[in-house]
């Protein structure tokens, strides 16, 4: 594992040449693919090793540095690319440390330390003044609810001596369960304490977008799957988060049709899609856990995708309104076929990741209770209705005369959303790969 960690480190010096540190990085991916897959929790070094789940968050982490790097290419020609740079690497290191460490408060340091970059994107290269509000929203929310598992990681220590995750035991009352769970419960985040997520969204700059839906919402749900297993005696008290879930699910789908601004329509689908994870993780069964996984694989994909075709349509019309940009098919045809591409994706249609995910999750929660049923039926109807209204309100029309399109799309546009799509609908096949782990 400590090699991983050393070719991270290594790639600093690389900070100077935006393709080469972009070229190191892909490679990187190749190098760690090559890996053999095991179901337990291996390759032990100093603390640090990674099992499936570990392993496929580790490798999304990868995948979405490289494609960051990719979508971010205007920085390059600013004077602060080394700075940037360095910012994604420093983030890459705290992701990997994060996902693949097996001591209970290495994993709070490290899911607390990757706050710090995704806050310099935001303020350093956001676009507006609000990102200082924005910012302040994520580190305080972030932070009060990470406070109590602090302390109750102390308490863990002192009763039992050990923070090795796998062989964790306490005596365990309702206010170690809240403390556990509130700080992986907001990152996600949960329906009532969402209200940082599109505020940090729509001011931080695609990379930090892209990062934000792509992985650091997944640390929630990775912290999940490690803390749940101390609270066998406490499952009684998971029908309020799954209630308050399914129920902020179909509140927050219709609040993506109020929504006038591309960004934020995408961040409050974010929401959406992980109230449905939040109800699988929270239902504790088998099924529950698969779909969790594969739904946050396929959102992190198709999430970052959107991100990053936003981005594209704000570069050439600097505006995100959802009112101006129309009539896109006319000169972006390509661009509005990768759009139509991954807003399917959103909406779980064949053969995506998502769909797979939502399929288990709705299983899941059906076997947990049959009253989930409606709010489960409404909430994957109303994101087929948000999704469709974004592709023909974005693509159809006539086009604003307010805006000069001087150029239509270049390749590299069209390899990162490429990148996006592939893996997205590719996994799908193979989806056994990523149920080995249970």
């Amino acid at each position: 594992m400590m090699k991983y960690i050393f070719m991270i480190i290594f790639m600093i010096p690389l900070i100077n040449s935006w393709w080469l540190l972009t070229f190191f990085i892909f490679m990187m991916l190749m190098y760690y693919l090559m890996e053999p897959i095991s179901l337990f929790f291996n390759c032990l070094s100093y603390g640090y090793g990674f099992d499936l789940v570990s392993y496929w968050l580790i490798l999304l982490s990868i995948w979405i540095t490289g494609l960051m790097m990719m979508a971010s290419y205007k920085i390059k020609m600013t004077h602060t690319n080394s700075e940037f740079m360095f910012v994604l690497v420093m983030m890459f290191l705290f992701l990997l440390m994060c996902f693949s460490c097996s001591n209970l408060f290495l994993y709070y340091l490290w899911f607390e330390s990757s706050m710090i970059p995704i806050l310099f994107l935001i303020y350093g290269w956001g676009y507006q003044p609000e990102r200082m509000v924005a910012g302040m929203y994520l580190i305080f929310y972030t932070l009060f609810a990470s406070f109590p598992l602090l302390l109750c990681i102390f308490y863990i220590y002192s009763n039992t001596g050990s923070l090795f995750m796998f062989n964790m035991s306490s005596n365990m009352n309702f206010y170690i369960y809240i403390s556990l769970l509130l700080a992986f419960l907001v990152k996600m985040p949960m329906f009532f304490t969402h209200f940082w997520l599109p505020k940090a969204h729509v001011e931080a700059p695609v990379s930090g977008s892209m990062i934000l839906a792509g992985v650091l919402l997944k640390l929630g749900g990775y912290g999940l799957y490690r803390v749940l297993v101390l609270m066998k005696d406490y499952f009684y008290y998971n029908v309020v988060f799954i209630v308050i879930s399914l129920i902020g699910s179909v509140v927050v789908g219709l609040l993506c049709l109020c929504q006038v601004d591309m960004k934020s329509m995408i961040a409050y689908s974010s929401v959406s899609h992980m109230g449905l994870v939040i109800g699988g993780l929270m239902a504790y069964n088998y099924l529950g856990f698969w779909g969790s996984l594969v739904m946050m694989l396929g959102h992190g994909l198709c999430s970052s995708g959107l991100f990053a075709l936003a981005n594209i349509i704000y570069e050439r019309s600097y505006s995100r309104s959802i009112m101006l940009n129309k009539g896109l098919m006319i000169i972006m045809p390509t661009m509005s076929m990768f759009s139509f591409l991954l807003l399917i994706n959103n909406m779980s249609s064949p053969p995506s990741l998502n769909l797979l995910g939502e399929l288990f999750l709705m299983m899941s929660l059906m076997s947990w209770s049959s009253y989930t049923l409606p709010f489960l039926a409404f909430s994957s109807f109303i994101c087929c209705g948000y999704s469709v209204y974004l592709y023909s309100i974005l693509n159809h029309g006539r086009l604003y005369d307010g805006v000069k399109y001087y150029f239509y799309g270049v390749v590299r546009e069209y390899l990162l959303l490429l990148n996006h799509w592939v893996p997205l609908n590719v996994l799908f096949l193979k989806g056994n790969i990523i149920f080995m782990w249970l």
